[in-house]
């Protein structure tokens, strides 16, 4: 009987289902229940769901483990689903440690020359799994399969390409080659403590066992010099880039133009919501921060590099390394009160760099409107947005859609971004940038909240994003609720505990309650929410696991 899993089953078997960064965009779910709408920052869409002058497309990575090539899977996948490209990522190790229970192969398995066995079982493995792009590019109105596997011999990256070719299929392969012993231990270190292979191992194990599987590749790798094929030679995590034809068509330049934009070194990013302003409800005014906003912009700055300094003191307590902190880099809009929430930090000498594209999202006609009020002057435009908060705009205002599509150039900074960055923005904004890092689909992204109380902390990483919510304290509970500049359609509000819960919820699709259908919500008279800036919380964690991030609303992750 064949152990190997079929593709169907594979995508509906918790159990299978590594937890990494492999999607489908939301409106490409080929799992759950279709959702109608387009990708977050899709331009147009066809029936067949492919961009039709752009054909088929098989990236194929090359490079031995530890050279960031998952990360770059699926930092790619990612970006193409956001721009509506109907993406799958296939990591050939997903195919192994589902055909082999508990994923223990042979000792021999990753050696060049294995044993008949071993041989077989590699190559039954590699059979499924190529046979799966096949299907799901032909079958499946697949456009962009990214291969993801070591491919380290010249011959057999023709024999794949020819095959290829054979099934009307373009190949651009991606190799990343490092020869940087700090980036290679970074990226060991990285990848021990989250693949799926090393779970729950102890980290001196993993870490050996893991180098020894590098050993054992390097032998017989063989970096890419094939004149007559499509490749893109990234050079220890993007210092340098070597192209070779790249000549076939419009996705594949996207494609390596965002390549030109991405590094696989880690860094982190902390969303935080600008301070309060004395025009609060106004989005034509520019107002400057309030009193009680300079105050928020002081306390969060103290939260913020009291957190960093804490990770850093425990990174050295589990055996990490006694480095200084990396730098800091801030981001604000153009808005007076974005730019005032930077001042603190500013003053402290960290760089400070303002976007006009990080905006809040423009309310059209709903700005200052009550809700009795709009709900009596556009009843039909009120109809729509409740059917698609994402997609809909009022007159003369902007869509979540919209705001994606603004927010591309910032994405692809964010990618180019080395140091660990900092962004102060409107909550809009946040719920965009947070949904491309951590995979939420669009009809999350108008729901997803962000208390002033909190600052969320964003790490990423090859095989799953995390989370933390920091929580600033000594905050006046009536200034942490939601935004009241966004479009407001409010649920009927809850019980005052629900009302409670609301304020402190985190940013996660399926989780988020109160009292916004859109993501605003007004301003706090409940008395019950007076003890909430009194209590100070420690970071929380938040994973986006398949099960919590992706199930339902993204594809599978093989």
């Amino acid at each position: 009987m064949d152990t190997l899993l079929t593709a169907e089953i594979a995508a509906n078997a918790p159990r299978y289902r590594r937890n990494s960064s492999t999607f489908l965009d939301g409106i490409h779910d080929v799992r759950g229940e279709k959702q109608d709408g387009m990708a977050p920052a899709q331009l147009y869409s066809t029936m067949s769901g492919r961009l039709f002058h752009s054909g088929r497309i098989a990236i194929v990575m090359v490079g031995l483990p530890a050279r960031g090539k998952t990360h770059i899977c699926v930092s790619v996948a990612r970006y193409l689903s956001w721009l509506g490209v109907k993406t799958r990522v296939f990591h050939l190790g997903d195919y192994r440690r589902a055909t082999v229970e508990g994923g223990h192969v042979p000792e021999d398995y990753f050696y060049p020359n294995p044993s008949p066995a071993s041989l077989m079982l590699r190559q039954k493995i590699l059979k499924k799994c190529r046979d799966d792009i096949f299907s799901w590019l032909h079958h499946e109105n697949g456009q962009v399969a990214i291969y993801d596997a070591v491919n380290p011999t010249a011959a057999g990256r023709r024999a794949l390409a020819s095959e290829f070719e054979k099934n009307d299929i373009q190949t651009l392969f991606i190799e990343s080659y490092v020869d940087d012993q700090e980036i290679l231990k970074e990226n060991a270190r990285n990848v021990k403590i989250s693949s799926p292979d090393f779970h729950g191992m102890d980290p001196d194990e993993a870490a050996r066992q893991y180098l020894k599987r590098i050993e054992t590749k390097i032998p017989v790798f063989e970096t890419m010099q094939e004149d007559e094929l499509n490749y893109v030679k990234m050079m220890n995590a993007g210092r340098a880039f070597f192209y070779n034809n790249v000549s076939f068509n419009y996705l594949s330049h996207r494609i390596v133009f965002y390549l030109t934009n991405l590094h696989i070194k880690i860094r982190t990013a902390f969303f935080v919501r600008a301070g309060t302003a004395t025009e609060e409800d106004s989005y034509k005014a520019d107002a400057p921060l309030s009193e009680e906003g300079h105050r928020y912009a002081r306390k969060m700055t103290e939260a913020l590099l009291k957190h960093r300094e804490q990770e850093r003191l425990a990174s050295i307590e589990q055996g990490g390394p006694d480095v200084p902190l990396r730098p800091l880099t801030v981001w604000t809009s153009t808005r007076l009160r974005t730019i005032q929430t930077a001042d603190p930090l500013k003053e402290l000498g960290y760089k400070i760099r303002h976007r006009s594209e990080m905006s809040q999202i423009n309310p059209g006609v709903c700005e200052k409107l009550s809700e009795r009020a709009l709900r009596a002057m556009y009843p039909e435009e009120v109809e729509k947005h409740e059917l698609d908060p994402y997609h809909h705009r009022y007159p003369r205002a902007e869509s979540y859609h919209d705001l994606a599509v603004r927010l591309e150039p910032i994405i692809l900074e964010l990618e180019r971004e080395q140091n660990d960055l900092l962004i102060i923005a409107h909550e809009s904004v946040l719920r965009v940038l947070y949904s491309y890092l951590m995979h939420c689909s669009t009809m999350d992204i108008p729901k997803l909240k962000f208390p002033r109380d909190e600052i969320i902390e964003i790490i990423p990483a090859a095989y799953q994003n995390e989370a933390k919510r920091i929580h600033i304290p000594g905050l006046d509970p009536a200034t942490i609720p939601g935004s009241p500049e966004d479009i407001r359609i409010p649920v009927p509000p809850g019980d005052p505990a629900a009302a409670l819960a609301a304020a402190n919820l985190p940013p996660i699709p399926g989780m988020n309650g109160g009292e916004s259908g859109n993501g605003g919500d007004s301003g706090n008279n409940n008395p019950d929410l007076e003890n909430v800036a009194a209590v100070t919380r420690p970071p929380q964690k938040v994973v986006n696991h398949s099960k919590d991030m992706v199930e339902d609303k993204l594809a599978d992750e093989d």
